[in-house]
């Protein structure tokens, strides 16, 4: 398959009809990735919308498709919680940054040292925490409660009940979701199987009895829960200082308790909008009708704290610096990893680092326009290659198609069932999941066993930043293991007055301990010669343990030398200068007659 994806060339109707078919399959889990990190829908339209038009046409990859992504969406849960929405966009901000200044010093080379088990156990990683996240939706009655382990406000829900007729219908409209995802594309590919399957799912709900919650209803959820969590954080934090410390758990959960009413709600949204109009920006949408209303995105400068004095504005300026780091590490990661894919498929090469700075400019637009944080997506980019998309055209076409439904069609996204969403997305999580590292047990060395069962684990406890560099360094240490077992010394020649010892391997801060005990000073001659043909010297810890042994040999009268190092090696020690004791033998050099020497 790959062969004849390979041979197709650009041709800008392709591009187009490809940029179309990619966007029907990116605005529904633009809008269900929303869900997953507790943000208003809008904010992963206009995320989609800035990243994928700027990485489209100046990113380094043409037809790899970027936007609001779930490696990104599922950081932000816990963080959208905790800081709200302004320390949100300014860490969406701070990320186009780091990625820009990464584009920029040409980083982009390293994702050669991301081992291949890595990049296994972040994929299933990832998949584990979407599917995961999808449950928040089995929930009902959300309301605002406190944590008292995170001394925090957040939200909480019921669980549907397995029997009620709403969980009957969520499932059933899930299952049907998946079936058509699964089996449609083996009659026909005209049409993308997750649009057919959410077309499918919106008529049963629109055109018969049948009820089951609808992106409007989640919308106005959200929206709703998020005004009544300002309006109780503002209110405990009025009395905050007024309340004994050993109280506070008890004081917050009663005003948790007391949800405020639609009166206060609309006033507090009122006094936000009337905030947000003298600052000269454009009103938004209602919260309490849950409509997608359609705008174009306005500039919008995140409003937040830089008080350092404060201990809690800089708690959360450090927590926002954090945040950016690992959505830049992720964002990076993902991004380059789909790159790859692509090259190997259209056998092109894309360009990393231009890549990183497309990205990062993106992101800061989005962050400046009340877009959310976003990268290149695997699932699309490989709608768009199938679809014949080759070129940038098929990039900015599925951009400019995203805006069009921004602004003219919203109400066809309202109207969609959020179950059909889920069925969406657990059709991305199977289709995510590497299932054929399940097949890896036993046919490979445990250790990369081990390393794709820990970076899945840390990813879903943790985040994939953190996963990703806990990957790293176990590889590094296991590959460190190993090559200092491979380190042999053996004797060549010997004589009464010389003997040469020959060395193969890396000398480097893990094999220095083999190296030190495959000599024996007392009883060598006079001369002692080591023979690096096979060897190199890779650190300081190598150079220590050549100038330990020469020091050894030297207090027994005895001299060592060194024979056959390499050029980086030689190159090594003579910048050591001093600070270790060895005659280096030089081989003679032979060089060719020509007629430069005529």
């Amino acid at each position: 398959m790959f062969d004849l994806i390979s041979k197709r060339s650009a041709n800008l109707k392709n591009d187009v009809l490809a940029g179309l078919t990619a966007v029907l399959t990116l605005i529904p889990e633009a809008v269900a990735f929303t869900f997953v990190a507790g943000i208003d829908p809008m904010m992963g339209l206009y995320g989609s919308f800035f990243i994928g038009f700027i990485t489209a046409v100046f990113g380094g990859r043409p037809a790899m498709i970027s936007g609001a992504a779930g490696s990104m969406a599922v950081v932000t849960t816990a963080f959208i919680i905790m800081f709200g929405l302004e320390y949100l966009l300014a860490a969406v901000v701070l990320t186009g940054v780091l990625q820009v200044i990464f584009g920029a010093l040409k980083m982009g080379k390293f994702i050669r040292l991301l081992p291949h088990p890595v990049m296994l156990g972040f994929v299933n990683g990832l998949a584990i925490v979407i599917g995961m996240a999808q449950f928040g939706q089995f929930k009902e009655n959300v309301r605002v409660v406190y944590d008292k382990q995170h001394d925090m406000f957040t939200y909480a829900g019921d669980w549907m009940q397995l029997t009620s007729p709403a969980m009957l219908t969520m499932m059933g409209l899930i299952a049907l979701t998946m079936a058509i995802v699964y089996f449609l594309p083996r009659y026909t590919k005209a049409v993308p199987a997750p649009l057919a399957a959410i077309a499918v799912c919106t008529a049963l709900v629109t055109f018969t009895p049948l009820e089951s919650k609808l992106v409007s209803d989640v919308v106005h959820t959200q929206r709703t829960s998020m005004i009544e969590k300002e309006i109780i954080t503002e209110n405990f934090a009025a009395i905050k200082n007024q309340v004994p410390h050993g109280q506070y758990s008890e004081v917050a959960q009663n005003i948790a308790l007391e949800r405020p009413t639609d009166a206060q709600i609309t006033a507090k949204w009122q006094a936000n909008e009337a905030q947000k109009v003298a600052e000269g920006l454009k009103d938004t949408i209602d919260p309490l009708d849950g409509s997608l209303k359609g705008a174009l995105p306005s500039f919008h400068f995140p409003q937040i704290s830089w008080d350092l004095t404060n201990s809690d504005s800089l708690d959360a300026l450090i927590t926002v610096i954090m945040l950016a780091l690992i959505l830049s590490s992720v964002g990076l990661i993902e991004t380059l990893m789909t790159l790859s894919l692509i090259d190997e498929i259209t056998q092109t090469r894309g360009q990393g680092n231009r890549e990183s700075v497309a990205q990062g400019s993106g992101n800061i637009l989005s962050g400046l326009f009340g877009g959310m944080c976003g990268c290149a997506m695997i699932g699309q980019s490989m709608v768009c290659l199938n679809s014949g998309g080759r070129g940038r055209a098929a990039g900015i076409a599925t951009a400019l198609f995203m805006l069009v439904f921004i602004l003219f069609f919203p109400s066809l996204i309202e109207m969609i069932p959020v179950a059909s969403l889920i069925g969406v997305m657990f059709m991305v999580v199977i289709a995510t999941f590497e299932w054929s590292s399940l097949r890896l047990f036993g046919r490979v060395p445990k250790s990369e066993i081990f390393i794709i069962i820990v970076v899945s684990t840390v990813t879903v406890l943790l985040d994939l930043a953190v996963a990703v560099g806990i990957g790293i360094v176990i590889s590094a240490l296991v590959y460190a293991w190993n090559s200092a077992k491979e380190v042999r010394i053996q004797c060549s020649d010997e004589s009464q007055t010389q003997k040469t010892y020959q060395v193969a391997g890396s000398l480097f801060f893990g094999s220095i301990t083999s190296f030190k005990e495959g000599f024996n000073p007392h009883n060598d001659p006079q001369k002692v010669c080591i023979d690096f043909a096979n060897a190199r010297v890779c650190d300081q810890s190598g150079i220590e343990a050549i100038h330990g042994l020469s020091v050894r040999y030297k207090a027994l009268g005895k001299t060592l030398y060194l024979r056959h190092l390499s050029p980086e090696s030689a190159q090594l020690l003579r910048k050591a200068g001093d600070l270790v004791e060895v005659n280096i033998v030089e081989d003679p050099k032979y060089p060719v007659a020509n007629d430069a020497m005529a």
